[in-house]
């Protein structure tokens, strides 16, 4: 009698498990983060030409969906405001129930790039984050208005509908050191300043090239990129190859709804610096297609100031360039720039450990530019134009709201004369009434060319009055 008990039990957990037909991808899943006030998209599988019920608690109401002859459905659903309410969607199409439990309601975003993005609270081994121990001890005890979505690194030859991972909570210390630091500084800082929680998708892979994040069709376009998988094959390093980040992990979110798209790449382009702006553009155009949203904005950080051995060349320096002309090229986007942000010792670390600015940086412009903060200031200086007054350059900058902040120990400047050699500034001072600066150097008697931080390694001291760095520029073209 006691083994038929059992096996009855046995069997009726079978018929259960069996009986419910909807699948989900790993997105759609507990404690899930969705957009506040959006028709989200959601979408699964389930029993070929079904019938799929899907019924959130926020309205407990019930919304139909039917199964293509392959199994697939997506449905859009009516979000309400952000706020701290957990919720569950159920899924149902006939032949049991699925419940997604613990949802949240608050602001999305798409973080991606290559390891700068990727990188841990905890850090990398040998690359530690400033402070992050600490922030995700402080996150794992009182911030609860924070989740992330690690996508897994992989690469694929074909697009991929789904992807390993789980959304991940504050209340996990061992979770909260996986966050990308970065992404959670943004996130964090976002939260606390809209009072909404906030959620991240984390999709990005370390060493990648933008053309990592390209489809093949974009893809064979370019030349220089080999787009057949045996050609693709050889590619190396691996981290590298074109279009397999793509297939691999964007494409298994790019269904996701989300507010807009934070982004920190470029180190593994700094040789291809030509086309880098124009790519990346194309980038962003072909993912906001994808995933439906074309005016989404577009977040990004330039590159931190690193010896690439390129010399004179300054192919940093002229990725740096790229970077913020693709500004111009994306509608909608904006940049922010860490020049100052890398200490003398990290002359060879690709990966500065100083990452709680550049997520506050790139909250600053989501603040200002999305969310109607204007108070916020989100720009440093950048360069408007310069003339010449005998042995001294006068040099004038955009976004100065707040001023310039300092009026000694501004370094980073060069000048050159009709020769084309750069020397470095022996005098800069501010010009209170225009707020110019006057640059010179005793080993140029008439400028011809103005440059700051135009260099691999090379980072400066001059900033705004709202603590934000000057973009790295130059006025000339050789």
């Amino acid at each position: 009698m006691k083994r038929k008990t059992i096996l009855s039990l046995l069997l009726l957990c079978a018929a259960t498990t069996l009986g419910a037909k909807v699948k989900l991808p790993a997105l759609v899943g507990d404690n899930m983060m969705l957009q506040q006030q959006a028709n989200v998209k959601l979408w699964g599988w389930a029993t070929p030409r079904s019938t799929v019920r899907v019924t959130p608690s926020w309205s407990g109401q019930t919304a139909l969906c039917h199964a293509d002859d392959t199994g697939r459905w997506t449905i859009r659903l009516a979000t309400p405001e952000a706020g701290y309410t957990p919720y569950d969607i159920t899924f149902d199409d006939g032949d049991g129930p699925l419940a997604v439990r613990n949802v949240l309601v608050g602001e999305v975003w798409l973080a991606s790039g290559q390891s700068n993005m990727q990188m841990p609270l905890k850090g990398f081994a040998g690359c530690p984050v400033q402070d992050g121990l600490d922030d995700a001890i402080a996150a794992a005890q009182t911030d609860k208005g924070v989740r992330m979505f690690n996508v897994p690194t992989r690469q694929s030859y074909a697009p991929q509908e789904d992807c390993a991972g789980r959304w991940m909570t504050t209340q996990d210390f061992t979770d909260v050191m996986e966050f990308s630091a970065t992404a959670f500084y943004f996130a964090s800082n976002l939260s606390r300043a809209l009072h909404v929680p906030v959620g991240i998708v984390n999709c990005a892979y370390g060493g990648s090239k933008v053309e990592s994040w390209l489809p093949r069709d974009i893809l064979e376009a370019y030349p220089d990129v080999p787009t057949d998988s045996a050609s693709i094959a050889r590619v190396q390093p691996d981290y590298e190859r074109p279009m397999l980040a793509y297939n691999g992990m964007f494409s298994p979110v790019r269904h996701y709804t989300v507010k807009g798209i934070i982004w920190y790449q470029g180190c593994s382009n700094v040789s291809s610096y030509q086309t880098y702006a124009e790519r990346l553009a194309t980038m962003v155009q072909h993912w906001r297609g994808e995933m439906e949203q074309e005016q989404i904005p577009f977040y990004f950080v330039e590159i931190a100031p690193y010896d690439y051995g390129s010399g004179n060349q300054a192919n940093g320096a002229r990725l740096r360039e790229a970077q913020f002309r693709a500004q111009s090229l994306i509608p909608n986007s904006a940049m922010v720039s860490t020049n100052n942000l890398a200490q003398p010792y990290e002359r060879y670390n690709i990966h500065p450990r100083t990452k709680k600015p550049v997520g506050h940086r790139l909250s600053y412009l989501a603040l200002n530019l999305t969310y109607g903060k204007k108070q916020v200031c989100c720009f440093g200086p950048q360069y408007k134009s310069w003339t010449v007054k005998g042995r001294e350059a006068w040099v004038m900058f955009d976004h100065l709201e707040m001023g310039i902040c300092r009026n000694y120990d501004i370094r980073g400047f060069e000048l050159a004369g009709e020769d084309r050699v750069f020397h470095p500034a022996d005098s800069v001072w501010l010009h209170w009434q225009t707020n110019e600066l006057v640059v010179s150097s005793k080993q140029v008697e008439k400028p011809v060319a103005v440059r700051y931080c135009f260099r691999d390694f090379m980072p400066g001291t001059l900033i705004g009055g709202n603590d934000l760095p000057a973009v790295p520029f130059r006025t000339d073209d050789w």
